[in-house]
């Protein structure tokens, strides 16, 4: 782990929240990114990224130094996902301030902003891909986007999913394997052009 947030998260440890505010600036964009791949959804993404940083707050004490940080928040991001993706979403948003016992700590809602005319363009594919993620079951949904849109290795994936490598990479390629079928299925259906081509 970086000795700069190692520093940190000794800091925040000890409850100086400026130094668990510095830990989120560094870390919410990631995490927010993973929290909408996961959720489909920006005000669901808000509320699940919110919720894993109250948890990671609260459970620092037993966070261990020589792990990553990242990746551990992570993991109680996942976590979360999966034990709580029908709980009624929380009514604070990422964008306020939480209180603790410690004081007060404010969040911010990394922009998500792009042109009406990339909107219109990626409309089409984003939706035949967002439908088939959907349809992925949450084990491969995850796992993909771990890798995929996360940039996660194998060996940091089993460490998020709590998972041994084997099925990590088998859990893997069945995802990448599902997603096409279900992208190609889709867009035959629904007579959408894909951008690299619909010949498998």
């Amino acid at each position: 782990m970086d000795e700069a947030v190692k520093l940190l998260v000794d800091k925040s440890k000890q409850g100086h929240n400026e130094a668990f505010e510095q830990l989120i600036k560094i870390y919410q964009n990631k995490v927010y990114a993973l929290c909408y791949q996961l959720t489909n959804n920006q005000s669901d993404a808000q509320d699940l990224a919110q919720e894993a940083f109250v948890k990671a707050y609260r459970s620092l004490s037993g966070f261990r130094s020589e792990a990553d940080f990242g990746t551990w928040i992570h993991r109680i991001t996942v976590n979360l996902w999966i034990n709580t993706k029908r709980r009624q979403r929380p009514e604070v948003s990422l964008d306020a301030t939480l209180t603790t016992d410690k004081g007060e700590m404010t969040f911010d809602v990394p922009s998500d902003e792009e042109t009406p005319e990339e909107t219109l363009e990626r409309k089409e594919f984003n939706s035949l891909v967002k439908m088939a993620l959907n349809d992925l079951s949450e084990e491969h949904r995850t796992v993909l986007l771990l890798r995929e849109m996360q940039g996660y290795n194998y060996d940091e994936i089993a460490q998020i999913t709590n998972c041994s490598l084997g099925t990590v990479k088998s859990r893997i390629n069945r995802a990448r394997l599902n997603l096409k079928q279900k992208i190609l299925q889709q867009a035959r259906a629904r007579d959408i052009k894909l951008p690299y081509g619909n010949k498998h």
